[in-house]
């Protein structure tokens, strides 16, 4: 999704990455005042000449969708020279069309759908007469970046976790058609002169969250030197500065070896006590880390022994508190800043206080020092572990049988409020300004026991009944 200014004519400026306005007087600015990554096939910067911020990176979303209404079925009868009594013959409407969430690897961030939150399909095609059924609608597709969370936004329900690229999920089904007149034939009844609504199609909010796809997480306090270390083993390329929270988003980058494997690896931003709390910025980012196998711990041998073991200490205990998971995954820690005078009394401090417990690499991200025994060691370590299980819901939360739903009435004041989706549907599909139709819905809601169930709940005549969208008022029966 683009600004409203990015919707102008844009030109590319030759060997750079970012997009300006053709027309605006910004031939003299620098390129070191922009900062921009690309993004799926757009670009968005952290500073604009134009003044003001733009996205980098969104890893949530709350959004609204719909599945489309069915099509009606109509009511029509063949009428045609020398063919008497020809029946009716009223078509179906189509099916409403479905929203379907869609991972695709080519997807870094939610940032699509910041500008835009309602999504809705559209509905099916109105049957016609001769028995001609209504078109279906299509699919409405959303593409999301791979590691998606979906979530109902109302009971918080894991609704499917996107872990491979092409991985599709239905987050609002689109309704049937209704049937026409035609359908509802029988031999009590040979010219019905009813038919059907289009079922109306499903409708939620949903939370997107995404959690990056990476094998090995980068952990640390702030200025660490965990992006340098990135940019060092991948072709990443994230702002690197000498002062605390330069990484404000995660980073990804990719290592190769020379024996031809592979992993990703992820730049988590510098946590600080409180983290799990909201402190910095390590409850926004925290959650990337729950899908790396391996994390590397980094740690500034610059400061004095005590301080680096305290560090190492408070970045533990945030992952422990967020996650207690967390806290057990397999850990390597990379001594950072070698190159600098007195490291090597720093790593031996650190050695004597964690034991056998965890392997410490010196090495220098800054000069490469140590960093291809780090990344071996990793690699193996890898090789020993499981992929990352997908979020799931609970199995309790399954449906494993098809059961009817109860039927519940709710009082406010003087309205009563029926509870069913059975009974909610079935009074959408009626055409209530046709009387036969009203008469079949009033001996389907004796049958179902929603009389019985009002009488009990204390409706007289002249109260107001709401079945979904729809009121009326009770008569009792003589």
């Amino acid at each position: 999704m683009l600004m409203p200014w990015q919707r102008t004519m844009k030109v590319q400026l030759q060997g750079t990455g970012w997009y300006r306005r053709k027309g605006d007087s910004v031939r003299g600015v620098s390129k070191k005042k922009l900062e921009c990554i690309p993004t799926s096939n757009h670009h968005f910067c952290q500073k604009s000449i134009f003044g003001g911020v733009f996205p980098l990176f969104y890893d949530e979303a709350k959004i609204y969708v719909k599945g489309g209404d069915g099509g009606n079925g109509i009511v029509a009868f063949r009428r045609e020279k020398y063919v008497p009594r020809g029946g009716p013959n009223g078509g179906d409407g189509g099916r409403g069309g479905s929203v379907i969430l869609e991972a695709d690897a080519g997807l870094r961030t939610l940032v699509d759908f910041r500008y835009r939150a309602h999504y809705r399909a559209e509905r099916g095609q109105h049957g016609q007469g001769k028995n001609k059924h209504g078109r279906s609608a299509p699919d409405l597709i959303l593409r999301v970046p791979v590691g998606v969370v979906v979530r109902d936004a109302t009971s918080g329900q894991v609704l499917a976790d996107l872990v491979e690229d092409g991985q599709r999920v239905v987050v609002a089904a689109g309704g049937r058609g209704g049937r026409g007149n035609a359908r509802f034939v029988s031999s009590t009844d040979r010219a019905p002169t009813f038919a059907e609504k289009g079922e109306p199609g499903e409708e939620r909010w949903l939370v997107l969250e995404l959690k990056l796809l990476a094998d090995v997480g980068l952990i640390g306090l702030p200025n660490a030197g965990k992006s340098t270390l990135l940019a060092r083993i991948s072709a990443a390329r994230p702002k690197i500065a000498d002062y605390p929270f330069t990484t404000l988003t995660p980073n990804l980058g990719v290592v190769r070896l020379e024996d031809g494997d592979s992993f990703v690896v992820a730049d988590i931003p510098g946590l600080i006590a409180g983290a799990h709390q909201g402190a910095g910025l390590g409850l926004k980012f925290l959650r990337h880390i729950e899908r790396t196998r391996v994390l590397v711990h980094v740690l500034d041998t610059s400061q004095p022994g005590e301080e680096v073991l305290a560090g190492w200490r408070t970045v533990n205990d945030e992952l422990a508190h967020y996650n207690p998971e967390l806290a057990r995954r397999p850990q390597v820690v990379a001594a950072n800043k070698m190159d600098i005078p007195g490291g090597e009394e720093k790593v031996a401090f650190l050695r004597e206080h964690l034991g056998d417990s965890y392997r410490i690499f010196p090495i220098s991200a800054a000069t490469g020092g140590g960093v291809q025994e780090l990344l071996y060691h990793v690699s193996g370590l890898l090789a020993t572990l499981p992929p990352p299980a997908p979020i799931t819901a609970p199995e309790e939360e399954k449906v494993t049988a098809l059961a009817p739903e109860e039927l519940t009435i709710e009082r406010e004041g003087q309205v009563f409020i029926v509870k069913n989706p059975d009974v909610e549907r079935r009074v959408a599909m009626t055409y209530l300004d046709n009387e036969e139709a009203v008469r079949r819905l009033q001996v389907y809601l004796k049958q179902k026991g929603v009389d019985d169930a009002l009488r009990r709940a204390g409706a007289a005549t002249g109260a107001i009944i709401r079945i979904g969208k729809f009121e009326f008022e009770y008569v009792e029966e003589p």
